[in-house]
């Protein structure tokens, strides 16, 4: 499905399908269009390459869903790929992929799929700043960025809060936790690291995205620069966050591992202890249950008192030194 907005001097003038002449009217009226491509078919998509003079290897690009964030010039427009990101109830990652064609001063063309990315809000600002809309298609492209990168945000805060609540989880394991309830805590430091190491190759791209812009693209006028040096610095402060909640899930999942060594290591001291308290009475019944014809002691009268009590003291030593080691 493909509808168009019209704007003349900041303000829209219409809403409508996408025509053949749509554009040859705005040209020759001064105007700006916003082309809105929702779920494409290849009918449609080669209808805007025709209509709007599109490079073939961008309508190629337009295509194929899944694209790294890139922007790409060509002699009459430029190619855009951004992700816009949200996480679902379950809490993961929902890629919301755009594609934008900007060009000629004229037109910026969206294409989205489902699940698409809501433009609404860029449409009420557009309308809001008539000023700025003066500018140019330029504006409209910085909203449509600025809208994409201000969700960055929301999501980073989330990965934030979700971190904080495994690191307090983490130190206030307790060290004869199950081991079930380990296993879930890793499994979740797992699932959310995976999730913020996708959001991060999603996203980084689009540093890179917007220095091109600054540095090569015409619809940049000299009074958009500061608003797109804003998204620049969104993007950037996304990144440190991003990789502030790798860097504490990682020390997490380190700390949780250390405390599972610890308590093995626990356990290991109690056997160790338990064994060598046995080791004594063991051995000493074992030399006395030795076959030996002449064995002075088994005609002693108190031999077998002696015996005993040798066990039972040797025990309670190494008993009383473990202890005090806090072994046991």
């Amino acid at each position: 499905m493909i509808t168009c907005r019209v704007y003349q001097d900041g303000t829209l003038k219409v809403e409508k399908p996408f025509e053949a002449r749509t554009i040859k009217e705005a040209r020759d009226g001064d105007q700006r269009v916003w082309i809105d491509v929702v779920d494409p078919t290849d009918d449609e998509l080669t209808k805007l390459q025709t209509e709007l003079g599109l490079h073939e290897l961008a309508v190629e690009d337009s295509r194929n869903w899944g694209q790294r964030a890139k922007v790409d010039f060509y002699p009459q427009h430029l190619f855009l790929v951004a992700h816009g990101i949200d996480l679902d109830q379950q809490g993961e990652l929902v890629d919301r992929e755009v594609h934008l064609f900007a060009g000629g001063g004229l037109y910026v063309a969206a294409i989205r799929r489902e699940p698409r990315f809501d433009f609404a809000k860029v449409a009420a600002r557009l309308e809001s700043a008539p000023a700025l809309s003066e500018e140019g298609i330029g504006f409209l492209l910085y909203l449509m960025l600025d809208e994409i990168v201000d969700g960055y945000l929301d999501v980073i805060e989330l990965f934030e809060d979700l971190s904080d609540d495994i690191e307090d989880a983490v130190a206030v394991e307790e060290d004869g936790a199950e081991g079930k309830a380990t296993r879930l805590l890793a499994q979740r430091i797992f699932r959310l690291r995976q999730q913020v190491v996708r959001f991060r190759r999603l996203c980084s791209p689009m540093r890179e995205v917007l220095d091109l812009l600054l540095e090569t693209a015409t619809i940049v006028t000299p009074p958009l620069l500061p608003y797109f040096r804003d998204v620049m610095d969104h993007v950037i402060r996304t990144m440190e966050l991003t990789d502030n909640v790798r860097d504490l899930l990682t020390s997490a999942r380190e700390l949780q591992l250390a405390q599972v060594s610890n308590r093995t290591n626990v356990v290991m001291k109690q056997l160790t202890a338990w064994a060598a308290i046995i080791l004594v009475p063991t051995l000493v019944a074992g030399i006395y249950g030795m076959n030996f014809r002449h064995m002075p002691e088994l005609d002693w009268v108190y031999g077998y008192p002696l015996a005993i009590g040798t066990m039972l003291v040797a025990a309670y030593l190494l008993y009383r030194s473990f202890r005090k080691r806090e072994w046991l």
